[in-house]
């Protein structure tokens, strides 16, 4: 029962001291977040300064692996250069040592103060910062308590036989403690932690100096393969800085690892109290790493890139590809961009509208989700193509260059609905048939496909208008509005006929035939209004269609 205590006691004062280190950093995280944000932009200027800002933002977060992980966010949407990630981290990997030697020392009375100072901050302030920073003070508390009970609960394992059996075996096997201590640092994602339960254990005499530096060294490594498998999923920029962080770790961990006996030796020098040897040379493991690849971060950088090269990724057909942020500062080409970029979503809808006779025809279910899909690629061009027309709209434009912003957007709205009454109407329309196994008539279908096939000219029509603002093509489209509203009424007279005749086909597809019909001309009703503002700015448009009903008009019943 001893024994169980002793680990229970051991593994609760380890947990205190990870929950302590997360209080810490969520805290200031929370506080700070945006400032520390803002200062990893402001240190990025050149390597140096990159380095020096890694020691001060990993001081204050209290995590190399927390820092990594921001790095890797950052470089991973292209607002920090590799290298200058890279420069940050070997500055984070210091900061986080300093932590470890202010704990080495003994600072157990600061444990009650600090808590009570962050309880009382916490519970009497109704400000967010001022409760943030109430639980970094209970975060330090809890981590200065933790190494006082861890201190206390290690003691009995000097004499537990299965733990000395354990540590005798690692005595001269360093590279299996350091396996061991890397392994046990990835596990808990914190160096820092692993670090401090070393030192306490080297305080109580229950290893051997050198296996505390092996050990150390393994921590230094644990913390770095951390963050680098957090981001084996994410993008290849991403992954980069983790990645580069742990080479460097690794290689002077397995430089240094052949001379523990020299540096134990060196390091009593300078203090041979254990546990400050060990977190003395916890310090001047970052420091060494420092000094040797920061001079060389550009080739560290290039060397991540061939390591983790990207990736050759389908094309997103979502994705803009004329919309230039370069040229927003000029209305006319910010415009001409807009304005490519809405021939090709005009594509995208053509081949939607293309498909949807494939779908109602031969109720083909694999057309009916590639347009769907298609539908979400127009939805997120839409938004692309209206959220620059909207930031090319802040400059001063022309009346030109205004009336050509109104026409990009009023096109570019009409094809997003266009490509919404195909995925929302049609395509269920399309759902319903197949789920039901019906099936057109010979007549219906031939009548569905003149129809449609007339609606899919005028959208290649809707879109030379809106290319060239052609006046003969823009009356053409609008004389085609008529002629459809006549199609539908030849149609809607054919289907009925066929109706009275007590056609199976037509009857069990009445509803659906009817409705493909509407649904296509509205379409092209929505496709007509590209030939609008040219016509009216061209004097051509009537104000309505409506007769006139004056006196006139009366007179010449009447005659």
């Amino acid at each position: 029962m001893q024994g169980v205590d002793t680990v229970l006691n051991v593994l609760g004062s380890v947990c205190l001291l990870l929950w302590g280190v997360r209080m810490v950093r969520t805290g200031l995280t929370r506080a700070f977040g945006a400032s520390l944000r803002r200062a990893i932009g402001a240190c990025s200027r050149n390597r140096f300064t990159a380095f020096a800002g890694g020691i001060v933002l990993t001081g204050i977060l209290q995590s190399s692996t927390a820092t990594a992980l921001l790095l890797a966010s950052f470089a991973g949407r292209g607002l920090i250069p590799l290298s200058i990630a890279l420069a940050v981290m070997l500055g984070a990997n210091v900061g986080t040592t300093l932590t470890a030697q202010i704990l080495s020392f003994n600072l157990g009375w600061i444990s009650p103060l600090m808590i009570a100072v962050g309880v009382i901050a916490f519970l009497s302030n109704s400000s967010d910062r001022a409760r943030h920073l109430g639980r970094v003070a209970i975060g330090l508390g809890l981590m200065l308590l933790s190494l006082h009970l861890l201190e206390a609960a290690a003691a009995p394992l000097k004499s537990a036989p299965a733990f000395v059996a354990l540590m005798s075996g690692l005595q001269d096997e360093y590279v299996l403690a350091v396996v061991f201590a890397a392994a046990a640092t990835w596990f808990i994602h914190s160096s820092l932690s692993t670090v401090l339960l070393v030192m306490s254990f080297a305080s109580n005499g229950i290893i051997e100096p050198k296996l505390g530096l092996a050990l150390v060294i393994g921590a230094n490594i644990g913390g770095a393969i951390a963050p680098y498998f957090d981001q084996s999923t994410t993008d290849v920029d991403a992954r980069r800085v983790p990645l580069g962080n742990l080479i460097t770790r690794v290689m002077v961990g397995v430089a240094l690892l052949p001379f523990l006996g020299p540096i134990h030796h060196w390091l009593t020098l300078v203090d041979a109290a254990p546990a400050r040897l060990l977190v003395n040379f916890h310090t001047a493991f970052s420091l060494v790493a420092a000094i040797v690849f920061l001079p060389l971060n550009d080739p560290l950088a290039a060397l991540c890139r061939r390591l983790v090269p990207a990736r050759p990724q389908a094309e997103d057909p979502g994705q803009p590809r004329n919309l230039d942020p370069n040229v927003l500062d000029t209305p006319a080409e910010a415009l001409a961009c807009a304005m490519r970029e809405t021939l090709n979503l005009g594509d995208r809808v053509a081949d939607m509208l293309r498909q949807t006779m494939e779908a109602l025809e031969h109720n083909d279910a694999r057309a009916v989700k590639a347009i769907e899909a298609a539908d979400n690629a127009v939805d997120s061009l839409y938004e692309a193509i209206k959220l620059y027309l909207v930031q090319t709209s802040r400059n001063e434009l022309s009346e030109e260059d205004g009336r050509r912003y109104v026409e990009i957007l009023t096109f570019t709205t009409n094809l997003e609905h266009v490509g919404d009454i195909i995925d929302k109407n049609l395509m269920e329309l399309a759902t319903k048939k197949i789920k039901n196994r019906y099936s057109f008539s010979a007549e219906g279908t031939a009548e569905l496909r003149a129809f449609h096939g007339r609606v899919l000219e005028n959208l290649r029509l809707a879109l030379n208008v809106f290319t060239t603002r052609d006046i003969t093509l823009a009356r053409r489209l609008v004389a085609e509005k008529v002629a459809i509203r006549e199609a539908e009424a030849q149609a809607a007279d054919s289907h009925f006929a066929r109706l009275r005749q007590g056609r199976p086909e037509s009857i069990e597809t009445s509803s659906i035939h009817m409705d493909v019909i509407r649904d296509l001309k509205r379409i092209n009703g929505h496709l007509a209004t590209a030939a609008y503002p040219i016509l009216e700015a061209a004097g051509e448009l009537a104000e309505t269609r409506l007769r006139p009903t004056g006196p006139a008009t009366q007179t010449a019943a009447s005659h």
